[in-house]
């Protein structure tokens, strides 16, 4: 007789035995609903999502927001003003950070002088490594910022994008006619 003896987490086991019979026996299992041994819980597996307490791998995307500025932005300011593009999330892990993907239509300081974008975090600078390269001229290009920040929270986050102009008028987006400017955020697993 053959046996499958399947070991418990912490202690004991269970053993399956196949009965002394002739032929072929097949075990089907339940096809309703399907289940996922954690090393600590047991996770169900529903209409092919994921349940509670999945461990997911690191550099998983655990969620995703976005939010979007339609139209015309600009200002004379030379010291940092908002862009009205934020958005908030919240981190399920203090360990977890937070990818964002700043992107916009065109945007140009008149004059030949430059449009500086920098991100906030619950209003304070990210800094100048969360800075778009500077935008020249008034020809106008589509600018964009890309930053992973490590907020080490588990409480809402707000990200806000804010420009200024070395002089002149700057555009952080000239019109709806060059689309939106759009804040996203990613929650990546640390």
């Amino acid at each position: 007789m053959s046996s499958v003896i399947i070991a418990g987490d912490t202690s004991g086991s269970v053993t399956l035995a196949a009965p002394a019979v002739s032929g072929t026996t097949t075990l089907t299992l339940p096809a309703t609903t399907d289940t996922l041994v954690g090393k600590t819980t047991t996770d169900t597996l529903t209409n092919k999502t994921l349940g509670a307490g999945t461990v997911m791998p690191t550099g998983s995307v655990l969620q995703v927001v976005q939010a979007t500025v339609t139209g015309a932005v600009s200002t004379t300011s030379t010291s940092d003003i908002t862009s009205g593009l934020t958005a908030s999330i919240t981190p399920s892990n203090t360990s977890n950070k937070i990818l964002l993907i700043v992107a916009s239509g065109k945007a140009y300081s008149s004059g030949g002088n430059q449009l500086i974008v920098t991100a906030y975090r619950n209003g304070s600078t990210l800094g100048t490594g969360a800075r778009a390269t500077p935008v020249e001229g008034t020809g106008g290009v589509n600018h964009s910022l890309t930053y992973l920040d490590s907020p080490s929270s588990t409480s809402s986050v707000t990200y806000a994008i804010f420009y200024r102009t070395t002089a002149g008028t700057g555009y952080f987006q000239d019109s709806a006619t060059y689309g939106q400017a759009t804040l996203t955020l990613m929650e990546i697993k640390g």
